[in-house]
């Protein structure tokens, strides 16, 4: 049987940390292209379409071959919209206007402009029956795991985890790996597991990208970041 696999790419006009954050010039580009670009080399991808509320950037996504087949209703373009409600309506929208109907969405925010085709083929081959999501992570850093932070007791710092350890808290070696989320620049998740109302679902696979990557963008000093790195590429 055929699975129909979405790439949607979310990408309101709205933007408070950088104006106009999602058409931004980074790497020579307008922030977007380049998930346009990795989404339309992505070989496991039947298509790709552009969610977005802004005539505009459904503008720039045509231009990068990337189809904006509706502007998104102004309550789904808010800094309170959830990622969830904006895939239902997308796969809402085309399973009843194009009856086209998605088995497997792939999530891709266009603030992650250095995850590429490669990335998205690699997570979506992860994916399989079985599984609720594919959701695409970085190891947190040594220094940022919990047993190595601090909490204020007056003017004390103490244990942000206190009590004895199976490891040495102070030696990197031995320690466990910890994950979490970026972005995610990736996200492959069942269409039942969304119509069960969750992105993840409780059955996730990891797929661990390096933290250059996986760069996400909020602030201006992240833009520049992505830029340099993008222009050293």
């Amino acid at each position: 049987m055929t699975t129909n696999v979405l790439g949607l790419i979310p990408a309101r006009g709205g933007s408070k940390g950088i104006p106009r954050k999602n058409i931004a010039p980074c790497g020579g580009k307008p922030l977007i292209e380049w998930t346009c670009i990795a989404a339309r080399e992505a070989k496991c991808l039947t298509r790709t379409i552009v969610s977005t509320d802004d005539g505009e950037i459904a503008e720039v996504a045509q231009r990068c071959g990337i189809s904006a087949p509706f502007l998104r209703p102004s309550e789904l373009a808010t800094d309170t919209a959830s990622s969830l409600d904006v895939a239902k309506h997308a796969l809402q929208w085309l399973a009843s206007e194009q009856s086209w109907c998605a088995d497997v969405l792939v999530l891709l925010q266009p603030t992650t402009p250095l995850r590429t085709a490669r990335h998205i083929d690699e997570a979506f081959a992860l994916f399989g029956p079985e599984i609720d999501s594919v959701v695409s992570v970085i190891e947190v850093p040594s220094r940022f795991k919990p047993w190595k932070l601090f909490r204020r007791e007056g003017d004390r710092l103490v244990d942000y985890v206190d009590g004895d350890l199976p490891f040495d808290r102070h030696r990197r070696q031995g320690q466990p790996a910890l994950y979490t989320r970026c972005g995610p620049a990736v996200l492959v998740t069942a269409v039942r597991t969304l119509d069960a109302g969750s992105l993840y679902g409780s059955r996730m696979v990891p797929y661990v990208m390096s933290a250059a990557d996986s760069t996400d963008i909020d602030e201006p000093h992240e833009l520049e970041l992505a830029d340099w790195l993008l222009r050293q590429r």
